[in-house]
């Protein structure tokens, strides 16, 4: 098993680094989504990992695909490495009962973002991610004006512990960026 730290060896056989930069909007940017998808992601419990299935909302022939996927922070970086395997229905069905805190969004692609929408106690919640190639280009992007507040440092805004909060807390989290979620 991969150890928490970048070292080379075995543990990084099977991963890529993921450059991504987050951010957090006041509400869907009027730009069009080129793709639209419903996402539901399980953090199962008392791990790194998480089970995402996506579904095509628009009519684009894109297929519903099943994840699983470890994150694992670049200690002193931006980045991350991310493992991800792709798996079929029936192997979704079987870790699906798994213990997990479940997440619900729809992602819209408004490149270069992808921009989410969330559910249930997230609802009102907005944000974008891009992901990038090199650390240059990610320290070169520039957000588009839709774009409120920066959040990529900031832990409270990753998936792994938005599935944890409840409305209260993202509530409470929004206003020093200048936000705010009716409670």
């Amino acid at each position: 098993m991969p150890s928490d730290s970048a070292s080379p060896g075995k543990g990084r056989k099977y991963t890529l680094v993921e450059r991504e930069r987050r951010f957090l909007l006041a509400g869907l940017p009027a730009e069009p989504s080129i793709r639209v998808l419903a996402i539901t992601d399980h953090y199962l419990v008392g791990t790194r990992l998480r089970l995402r299935l996506s579904s095509p909302v628009t009519d684009h022939d894109e297929e519903v695909r099943y994840k699983l996927t470890q994150k694992i922070p670049v200690p002193g970086s931006g980045s991350r490495l991310i493992t991800t395997i792709y798996l079929n229905e029936e192997e979704y069905q079987a870790l699906a009962v798994l213990p997990a805190a479940v997440l619900n969004k729809t992602r819209h692609s408004v490149p270069p973002y992808g921009v989410d929408v969330f559910h249930g106690d997230l609802s009102g919640l907005f944000m974008a991610e891009v992901e990038f190639q090199t650390d240059e280009e990610m320290a070169g992007f520039s957000p588009a004006p839709f774009v409120i507040a920066e959040v990529t440092g900031d832990h409270r805004f990753t998936g792994g512990h938005l599935v944890t909060v409840n409305r209260r807390e993202l509530a409470d989290a929004l206003p020093g960026y200048g936000l705010h979620l009716p409670i």
